[in-house]
């Protein structure tokens, strides 16, 4: 899945449909399996499970966990899914990332990134080569406390990430040859508005690249607020443009977009709501909306991720307390949700969920129960269908297929 803009997804380029292909060789020769891509005929995304018949096959997961934690695991963790089942077989793990509780896939498909979430803060780039796991190119400094998420700017050439415990965002660049990170190009720390009730202070949780790609927005559970900003593509630096304050108390925690680009859907994770928000596309000015239930009951239960399909008429959220995915269809061209229902996630605080590439299957992390559940994802109903018993993994925060 590229990491891109903001949770959209676009179709991958000659260039990594080339080395796609060259890995899917590799994977084939070392397990006798092939790896499916688009370049290889692989079936277009289905207009509805049960219609679409596709050819035999198997692509890469990476797992992000921490491990410093009892029961987190020893570095990055590799796992293939069968594109016909969605089930899981584990590869391997990638040591020496501390802490990849968060991963994103540089454009071109050759990078893959992940945050050390650590107190001294950091993050690591890693090459992925045909033929073997992913290498450690380096890593470095984010100059914040436990940075929780990162991605990639649709150029490539920058590398953004928050720090939640320090509540700043960082730029770093990328080098255009190798994905390699460069030394830090800016830091923003949030200091206005003042946090919201019951937090020390502020709680960057999210950075990601608005889809007209001139803006880069940052979500801030402590303050309540999600920043805009524009990124200076030559410098690498933040430049405030707007900001939009949530509710007191509502701990704003991910923003996914529509894909029209006019709406971008904000999960609240302390105050157990959702929210539309009106997106100008032009000024990067974000208008959020009344906050919507999540379809959990009363009390806390913590939303932690919300996923668009690209057609824009579903959208899934994931409640770790109560433990389930929430199923949203869009309509109004974006500017509603109507809650249809919630399904068993099957695992224990669910604490990301991602699509294939091809959105026919939908992963969950679940933290607490050290499992990897998967749903094949009905297109033209959004109906989910558990795809076979939980995978085990050592505390998955991250799912990333691709």
């Amino acid at each position: 899945m590229t990491a891109g803009r903001s949770g959209t997804q676009t179709g991958p380029g000659p260039d990594r449909r080339r080395f796609l292909r060259t890995v899917a060789a590799s994977v084939a020769a070392t397990t006798g399996v092939g790896l499916l891509t688009a370049a290889d005929g692989a079936a277009p995304a289905p207009t509805g499970h049960r219609a679409v018949r596709r050819p035999h096959g198997t692509r890469p997961l990476f797992l992000g966990t921490y491990t410093s934690k009892e029961g987190g695991g020893t570095g990055i963790g590799l796992a293939g899914y069968d594109t016909a089942t969605g089930q899981l077989t584990a590869t391997g793990v990638v040591p020496g990332v501390a802490d990849p509780s968060y991963l994103a896939l540089g454009p071109s498909g050759r990078t893959l990134y992940a945050v050390d979430e650590q107190q001294q803060g950091a993050v690591t780039a890693l090459a992925l080569a045909p033929g073997g796991p992913p290498t450690v190119l380096g890593t470095r400094s984010t100059g914040g406390a436990g940075p929780c998420h990162l991605s990639v700017h649709p150029t490539g050439r920058w590398l953004l990430s928050a720090n939640y415990l320090s509540g700043s965002v960082a730029v770093h660049p990328v080098d255009r040859a190798t994905g390699a990170l460069g030394e830090r190009t800016d830091l923003v720390t949030h200091t206005d508005p003042p946090p919201g009730p019951g937090q020390d202070g502020p709680h960057a949780h999210q950075i990601v690249t608005a889809p007209d790609g001139r803006h880069v927005l940052a979500v801030d559970l402590g303050n309540d607020t999600v920043y805009t900003y524009r990124l200076d593509t030559g410098a690498g630096k933040l430049r405030p443009s707007s900001y939009a304050t949530l509710r007191p108390g509502a701990g704003p925690r991910h923003l996914t977009f529509h894909p029209s680009g006019s709406f971008a859907y904000l999960a609240n994770e302390v105050d157990n709501t959702v929210v539309v928000c009106r997106y100008d596309l032009r000024s990067g000015r974000l208008t959020p909306g009344a906050p919507q239930p999540t379809g959990t009951g009363p009390g806390t239960s913590y939303p932690a991720q919300i996923l668009v399909t690209r057609n824009g008429r579903f959208a899934f959220l994931a409640n770790r307390g109560h433990n389930s995915l929430t199923r949203y269809a869009v309509e109004a061209g974006g500017a509603r949700l109507r809650l249809l229902d919630t399904v068993p996630v099957g695992g224990d605080f669910p604490r990301h969920i991602a699509f294939s590439p091809d959105e026919r299957w939908l992963f969950a992390a679940n933290q607490k129960s050290g499992s990897v559940t998967v749903f094949a994802v009905d297109a033209r109903r959004g109906t989910l269908t558990s795809a076979g018993a939980p995978f085990a993994a050592p505390m998955p925060v991250c799912v990333l297929p691709l």
